[in-house]
């Protein structure tokens, strides 16, 4: 059973690299088509926030690629320089994107609020739930006998899966209020908004690939727990 999570990890982890290599080939395509609008991704982040009511939050340059995300506890929208900095198809739907978290939560969209509560103890679950489980695996196989501190693992674990299928509903609303915004403020046109479109989702094709990972991880370490229990 122990080969199988082998095997399971090793499947997740070629379509999660296949997936995240085809991000970036569509990202690095998009990045050469420019958008009507002609305006940066930080001129549409903050074009989107105003027209949205939000005067509180940043729009703010950090290091890196593809490391844009939005912040809640001190409201910034945070732009790699390629997003913040771009012209084009790729940047416009990045920075509409994070912009859609900051919408969420002005707004208090309830998956958002769910998946925020979880971040603490997610931390915790994640840090711990790998050597637990290693430990309750250990344990039986020596012959311990008893699958408790397996079942505390893979309760731990459970945490994170739920953050992960969580995290789902929340990247797909925030696309769904990028793309209707980039169409009504004409940011993209027909053809550079079916782009925008298809960058969006193949970024969110990764939470679904760890979505999916983390769950069929979940089934294995049950399967363990009911084997030697």
């Amino acid at each position: 059973m122990t080969f199988g999570i082998l095997i399971v990890s090793g499947i997740f982890m070629v379509i999660g690299m296949a997936v995240q290599a085809r991000l970036k080939s569509r990202f690095a395509a998009y990045s050469k088509v420019p958008t009507s609008s002609g305006l940066s991704g930080k001129e549409i982040a903050e074009k989107m926030l105003n027209e949205n009511g939000i005067y509180d939050v940043k729009v703010v340059s950090v290091q890196g690629f593809l490391t844009d995300h939005y912040n809640p506890a001190n409201k910034t929208v945070n732009l790699s320089p390629d997003v913040y900095n771009g012209r084009n198809v790729s940047a416009a739907a990045v920075a509409a994107h994070e912009c859609g978290h900051a919408v969420q939560h002005a707004t208090a969209y309830s998956m958002l609020k769910l998946r925020s509560a979880l971040v603490p103890i997610v931390n915790i679950s994640t840090s711990l739930s790998q050597w637990v489980i290693l430990i309750g695996i250990g344990l039986l196989g020596f012959g311990g006998g008893n699958p408790t501190v397996l079942l505390v693992g893979i309760v731990l674990f459970a945490m994170s899966t739920l953050f992960s299928v969580i995290t789902l509903p929340v990247e797909f609303d925030a696309s769904a209020r990028a793309l209707k915004w980039l169409d009504r403020a004409q940011i993209t046109l027909p053809q550079e908004h079916e782009k925008a479109k298809d960058a969006l989702k193949w970024a969110a094709l990764t939470y679904v690939v760890a979505a999916l990972a983390s769950i069929a991880m979940l089934l294995q370490y049950i399967m363990i727990y009911n084997d030697r229990r």
